[in-house]
């Protein structure tokens, strides 16, 4: 039995809390940078806990904080994430945000 069209998803979601930064533009027209932390993430796309109101369609871009790297021959930090919020709603004074990369991770 499958499920309807509107709960198959792309790619399977793991369930896991991932330090992010995300910089864009508020609702309010204010450009900001942030650290907040992924609750669930797929090749496609993210579910992401934000002190921010951010609009519909908005353009993020995310990234991961990491360590310096041991070795010259590992690249220094992951490349930025382009994102767009597609919904959020508020829980307990932070937005819930479902992000979809504009293109599916490796």
């Amino acid at each position: 039995m499958g499920l309807p069209a509107a709960e198959r998803r792309r790619s399977q979601r793991i369930h896991v809390q991932i330090p992010v930064f995300i910089r864009g533009t508020d609702a309010a027209g204010v450009e900001f940078l942030e650290l907040t932390k992924t609750l669930d993430i797929s090749a496609t796309g993210a579910y992401l806990a934000c002190p921010r109101l951010l609009r519909n369609d908005q353009l993020l871009i995310l990234t991961i904080p990491a360590p310096p790297s041991p070795s010259s021959t590992l690249p220094a930090e992951p490349p930025p994430i382009q994102a767009r919020v597609k919904r959020h709603t508020a829980s307990g004074g932070i937005y819930l945000l479902g992000v979809e990369f504009m293109k599916a991770l490796d």
